[in-house]
């Protein structure tokens, strides 16, 4: 008979936050594999938890998952964790996941704490509809094409980011945009935790006297349909659908209904 996977979410700052279900998988399992046996022995040594690990980080995921598997075959059960969070949101796991979805293993997700829903709960933007991005790519052209497919997005956006790209990712949220509201997180759950509220202009200015270190979740409102949208901002979109692969026609059609513009006069414009 095969084991069980467990995926295990594991507090992302603060060690009480850890559910009393997660600290019963985590002692019963046969084994728990980590992003980081180091880092989690932190946790696992301050509940007095003393079980085999298997190291899980991001460049031997692939190799590693095949152990996995194998004690999962044998009957095994297996606790996956990260170094903070769930595993597979923007985390080692989903590799893993995938392939004991295809051998037929049972998963059961423990759930707990989350970066990402903590951060939108206190943002004071829209949690009703948001679109979790996650992180950007560190490379300014790949970040700022992404950045502007995302621009038109009415939805509350909400990414991480590491703390030595935040200069260069604000200003590239601010050009492409506007100066819209946002809410910028760090430490979250930590003891130096701090919460950022305003327009991203302000916040630009205030971190210029700030030392920026920690981890950082960014949230960003959407784009407003009260928000003066232009036969240039139409003309953007436009082009953004199209390199996703709708035709011209069918894009136009959207954008002119979505702006209420005339479909030939955008037409002849978008050949421009």
């Amino acid at each position: 008979m095969k084991g069980i996977l467990y995926i295990v979410s594991t507090p992302i700052g603060n060690l009480e936050d850890i559910t009393l279900r997660a600290l019963r998988i985590l002692k019963e399992v046969d084994v728990i594999a980590a992003e980081d046996t180091r880092h989690s022995l932190k946790l696992l040594n301050h509940y007095g938890i003393s079980k085999p690990l298997i190291s899980y980080w991001g460049e031997k995921e692939k190799i590693k998952s095949e152990d996995v598997l194998e004690r999962l075959r044998n009957g095994q059960s297996v606790a996956l964790i990260s170094d903070a969070g769930t595993p597979g949101i923007s985390d080692p796991g989903a590799v893993l996941v995938r392939k004991a979805i295809d051998e037929g293993i049972n998963i059961i997700p423990v759930p707990g704490p989350s970066a990402l829903i903590a951060a939108l709960s206190i943002s004071g933007l829209n949690t009703n509809r948001f679109s979790f991005i996650g992180f950007l790519p560190p490379k300014a052209s790949q970040r700022k094409k992404i950045l502007q497919d995302l621009c038109f997005e009415d939805r509350t956006l909400v990414f991480y980011e590491a703390p030595h790209r935040i200069p260069e990712t604000l200003p590239d949220i601010e050009s492409l945009f506007g100066d819209r509201r946002i809410a910028l997180i760090k430490e979250i759950t930590k003891v130096h935790e701090t919460i950022i509220r305003g327009n991203i202009s302000d916040i630009l200015k205030g971190l210029e006297k700030e030392t920026i270190a920690g981890e950082y979740v960014i949230i960003v409102e959407g784009k407003g349909k009260e928000e003066k949208r232009t036969y240039t901002d139409a003309i953007l979109e436009i082009s953004s659908l199209m390199k996703k692969g709708m035709g011209r026609k069918e894009a136009v059609r959207k954008v002119a209904e979505q702006y209420k513009l005339s479909k030939k006069e955008l037409y002849d414009k978008s050949l421009d």
